[in-house]
């Protein structure tokens, strides 16, 4: 007979958790780089807790109060950066010397300025591509993964969202996306955003940035337009976050290869994990994290049948505070 794999968990809606208590940082600095950036990090939770690293989404967004109470403040010792060029990391919107090795390089730099031995790692979206390249480089120092709405930075997930593919589900949105970019460019519509979102005038980058922010913010939630980030709307903060994700997506992530993550996902095979994946996520589509679930034997994995991309809706928050709180125990 033949033998499946077996269903992947499914969150149900009722008795849902929510998010923890806010909590203040207990110690925030500027974390010095061997080159122009100078990155901004804070600690929240119990000094004495349970440690772990938080990795924003993006690339080029930044950490926010909300991404701390994913995780029990009593319990976790938690550490969050804006990653560089973005947040409040210096320069703003700088790409220079910003890839994914460098970011992985400044986590382990971040974890040895606080002495911290082994952590678990959270991220979401570009959040878990960045977790998962550094697991891959560093298993030795993750304890576990937490991760959600799973992006592997490939070619095909790209297409999907920025070219031929989300566009069917959002016509309205595409159109705007579409409205900056001559008919001409639109064969490659994130050549033609890095061309403007790279131009040497700020009020062509301001004109790229604000489409390129607002398609994201409209396909975010299964909640419409009003689950979108308000920073979507300041002009400073979608200027770094244009300018540094499509960076990053036109040069593919910077991996060596397509489909590095996968190709190398053999060295996860002794770290737990947990897995969250909105079924009706547009932005990073199930797909990445099925194919991650084949290959990650120690993983957890959780669909959240009545959510899409954004980490703040309702069954996505269970699904990552049960998950944290599991992850105590590794």
């Amino acid at each position: 007979m033949e033998r499946t794999a077996p269903p992947p968990a499914v969150s149900a809606a009722s008795n849902r958790r929510g998010l923890f208590v806010d909590n203040e940082p207990f110690a925030t600095g500027w974390l010095p780089t061997d080159g122009v950036h100078e990155i901004y990090y804070e600690e929240c939770g119990n000094p004495q807790g349970k440690p772990c690293v938080i990795l924003h989404g993006g690339p080029g967004g930044a950490i926010n109060p909300t991404m701390r109470r994913f995780f029990d403040p009593s319990k976790w010792r938690m550490a969050l950066f804006d990653q560089r060029g973005c947040g409040r990391s210096r320069p703003n919107a700088s790409l220079d010397d910003n890839t994914t090795w460098s970011l992985i390089a400044d986590i382990e730099r971040l974890r040895e300025h606080l002495g911290v031995e082994k952590w678990c790692v959270f991220g979401g979206s570009w959040g878990s591509t960045l977790a998962l390249a550094y697991a891959i480089q560093h298993p030795e120092r993750v304890e576990s993964l937490v991760l959600r709405g799973v992006f592997l930075l490939t070619q095909r997930e790209l297409s999907w969202f920025y070219q031929d593919g989300a566009c069917m589900l959002f016509p309205d949105a595409w159109a705007r996306f579409c409205a900056p970019i001559p008919e001409a460019e639109r064969g490659d519509m994130i050549g033609a955003y890095h061309k403007r979102l790279t131009h040497p005038d700020r009020r062509v980058q301001a004109e790229a940035a604000a489409a390129w922010s607002q398609w994201e913010g409209d396909t975010i939630s299964i909640r419409g337009p009003e689950a979108r980030p308000s920073k979507f709307n300041e002009i400073d903060f979608a200027i770094a976050f244009a300018r540094i994700e499509c960076h990053f997506f036109a040069n593919h992530g910077f991996f060596p290869e397509e489909g590095w993550i996968l190709n190398n996902a053999a060295k996860l095979k002794t770290i737990p994990g947990w897995i969250v994946q909105g079924r009706f996520d547009v932005v990073t589509p199930m797909e990445a994290a099925w194919k991650l679930k084949a290959v990650w034997p120690h993983s957890r994995f959780e669909v959240v049948w009545d959510a899409g991309h954004a980490s703040t809706e309702p069954g996505i928050v269970d699904a990552l505070v049960r998950a944290t709180d599991q992850a105590l125990s590794v």
